[in-house]
Protein backbone atom coordinates (compact mmCIF):
# COMPACT_ATOMS: atom_id res chain seq x y z
CA UNK A 1 0.00 0.00 0.00
CA UNK A 2 1.33 3.60 -0.95
CA UNK A 3 1.01 6.34 1.44
CA UNK A 4 -0.70 9.23 1.08
CA UNK A 5 -2.07 12.07 2.70
CA UNK A 6 -5.40 14.35 2.10
CA UNK A 7 -7.40 16.70 2.80
CA UNK A 8 -11.16 16.83 3.34
CA UNK A 9 -10.83 20.86 2.06
CA UNK A 10 -8.90 20.52 -1.21
CA UNK A 11 -8.02 17.90 -3.60
CA UNK A 12 -4.53 17.60 -4.92
CA UNK A 13 -3.48 20.78 -6.90
CA UNK A 14 -6.44 22.94 -6.16
CA UNK A 15 -6.88 25.75 -4.29
CA UNK A 16 -6.73 26.01 -0.31
CA UNK A 17 -9.83 27.38 1.09
CA UNK A 18 -9.42 30.95 2.57
CA UNK A 19 -10.39 30.14 5.56
CA UNK A 20 -6.74 28.48 6.13
CA UNK A 21 -4.53 31.60 4.79
CA UNK A 22 -3.84 34.86 6.02
CA UNK A 23 -6.71 36.35 4.70
CA UNK A 24 -9.32 33.99 6.78
CA UNK A 25 -9.15 32.67 10.18
CA UNK A 26 -5.00 31.12 9.61
CA UNK A 27 -5.93 27.77 10.60
CA UNK A 28 -4.41 24.41 10.07
CA UNK A 29 -6.25 22.74 7.28
CA UNK A 30 -7.86 18.67 7.84
CA UNK A 31 -5.10 16.67 7.10
CA UNK A 32 -5.92 12.52 6.97
CA UNK A 33 -3.21 9.86 5.80
CA UNK A 34 -3.48 6.58 5.50
CA UNK A 35 -0.48 3.78 4.28
CA UNK A 36 2.19 4.10 6.69
CA UNK A 37 4.33 1.62 5.92
CA UNK A 38 5.42 -1.20 8.41
CA UNK A 39 8.34 -0.65 10.34
CA UNK A 40 7.63 2.91 10.89
CA UNK A 41 8.31 4.41 14.07
CA UNK A 42 7.07 8.21 13.93
CA UNK A 43 6.05 10.88 11.44
CA UNK A 44 7.10 13.96 10.17
CA UNK A 45 4.93 16.68 8.85
CA UNK A 46 6.75 20.00 6.88
CA UNK A 47 4.29 22.02 4.97
CA UNK A 48 6.55 24.67 3.05
CA UNK A 49 6.09 27.11 -0.32
CA UNK A 50 9.03 26.59 -2.73
CA UNK A 51 7.49 29.60 -4.92
CA UNK A 52 8.72 32.11 -2.21
CA UNK A 53 8.58 35.19 -2.74
CA UNK A 54 7.70 35.64 -6.13
CA UNK A 55 6.27 32.42 -8.43
CA UNK A 56 8.06 34.07 -11.33
CA UNK A 57 11.30 34.37 -9.71
CA UNK A 58 11.68 32.16 -6.56
CA UNK A 59 14.68 32.99 -4.34
CA UNK A 60 13.84 30.65 -1.24
CA UNK A 61 11.19 27.73 0.40
CA UNK A 62 8.88 29.18 2.90
CA UNK A 63 8.54 27.47 6.23
CA UNK A 64 4.73 27.56 7.14
CA UNK A 65 4.83 23.96 9.44
CA UNK A 66 7.17 21.46 10.94
CA UNK A 67 6.06 18.80 13.35
CA UNK A 68 7.94 15.36 13.94
CA UNK A 69 7.75 12.54 16.37
CA UNK A 70 4.00 12.02 15.22
CA UNK A 71 2.92 8.55 16.23
CA UNK A 72 2.26 6.22 13.68
CA UNK A 73 -1.25 5.24 15.03
CA UNK A 74 -2.24 8.74 13.95
CA UNK A 75 -4.45 8.77 10.90
CA UNK A 76 -4.30 13.25 10.66
CA UNK A 77 -4.58 15.92 12.23
CA UNK A 78 -8.17 18.03 13.03
CA UNK A 79 -9.04 21.70 11.29
CA UNK A 80 -7.31 24.66 13.19
CA UNK A 81 -6.05 22.05 15.73
CA UNK A 82 -4.26 23.48 18.43
CA UNK A 83 -0.66 22.91 19.92
CA UNK A 84 -2.46 21.33 23.41
CA UNK A 85 -4.21 18.71 21.04
CA UNK A 86 -1.58 17.35 18.88
CA UNK A 87 -1.47 13.53 19.29
CA UNK A 88 0.80 12.89 22.36
CA UNK A 89 4.84 12.64 21.86
CA UNK A 90 4.20 15.35 18.86
CA UNK A 91 7.31 17.86 18.48
CA UNK A 92 7.23 20.74 16.93
CA UNK A 93 9.55 22.88 14.59
CA UNK A 94 10.32 26.85 13.59
CA UNK A 95 8.47 28.06 10.81
CA UNK A 96 9.67 31.15 8.79
CA UNK A 97 8.02 33.65 11.34
CA UNK A 98 10.28 32.08 14.10
CA UNK A 99 7.08 30.57 15.56
CA UNK A 100 6.04 26.94 16.21
CA UNK A 101 2.41 25.94 15.04
CA UNK A 102 1.09 26.81 11.75
CA UNK A 103 1.32 29.39 9.74
CA UNK A 104 -1.19 29.76 6.79
CA UNK A 105 -0.66 30.71 3.17
CA UNK A 106 0.09 34.20 3.00
CA UNK A 107 2.00 35.03 -0.80
CA UNK A 108 2.97 38.94 -1.80
CA UNK A 109 2.64 38.70 -5.58
CA UNK A 110 1.37 35.45 -7.51
CA UNK A 111 -0.46 31.56 -7.31
CA UNK A 112 2.12 30.26 -5.06
CA UNK A 113 1.80 26.28 -4.35
CA UNK A 114 1.84 24.65 -1.11
CA UNK A 115 3.14 21.61 -0.30
CA UNK A 116 1.65 19.11 3.07
CA UNK A 117 5.03 16.28 3.27
CA UNK A 118 4.24 13.27 5.33
CA UNK A 119 7.29 11.26 5.53
CA UNK A 120 7.22 7.95 7.82
CA UNK A 121 10.65 7.45 9.73
CA UNK A 122 12.21 4.20 10.95
CA UNK A 123 12.70 5.89 14.27
CA UNK A 124 11.61 8.41 17.38
CA UNK A 125 14.01 11.54 16.68
CA UNK A 126 15.22 12.80 19.85
CA UNK A 127 13.87 16.21 21.15
CA UNK A 128 15.61 18.51 18.62
CA UNK A 129 14.40 21.42 20.41
CA UNK A 130 12.34 24.05 17.88
CA UNK A 131 14.18 22.71 14.73
CA UNK A 132 14.08 24.49 11.37
CA UNK A 133 13.02 22.50 8.68
CA UNK A 134 16.76 22.01 7.42
CA UNK A 135 17.35 21.04 10.88
CA UNK A 136 14.86 18.41 11.03
CA UNK A 137 15.55 17.26 7.73
CA UNK A 138 19.23 16.73 8.79
CA UNK A 139 18.08 14.51 12.13
CA UNK A 140 15.50 12.41 9.23
CA UNK A 141 18.00 11.94 6.37
CA UNK A 142 18.25 7.88 6.06
CA UNK A 143 15.17 7.04 8.46
CA UNK A 144 12.05 8.21 5.79
CA UNK A 145 11.07 5.05 5.35
CA UNK A 146 7.87 6.47 2.42
CA UNK A 147 6.76 10.13 1.97
CA UNK A 148 3.68 11.45 0.48
CA UNK A 149 2.86 14.69 -0.23
CA UNK A 150 -0.36 16.26 -0.97
CA UNK A 151 -0.11 20.23 -3.11
CA UNK A 152 -2.39 22.99 -2.73
CA UNK A 153 -2.29 26.63 -4.19
CA UNK A 154 -3.33 29.63 -3.04
CA UNK A 155 -3.44 33.49 -4.44
CA UNK A 156 -4.22 36.57 -2.65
Amino acid sequence: MTMTITSPEFAQNASIPQRFTCDGDDISPPLTWSGIPEGAQSLALIVDDPDAPDPAAPRMIWVHWVLYNLPTDTGGLSEAIADSALPAGTLQGLNDWQRPGYGGPCPPVGPHRYFHKLFALDTVLPDLGTPTRAQLAQAMSGHVLAQAELVAIYQH
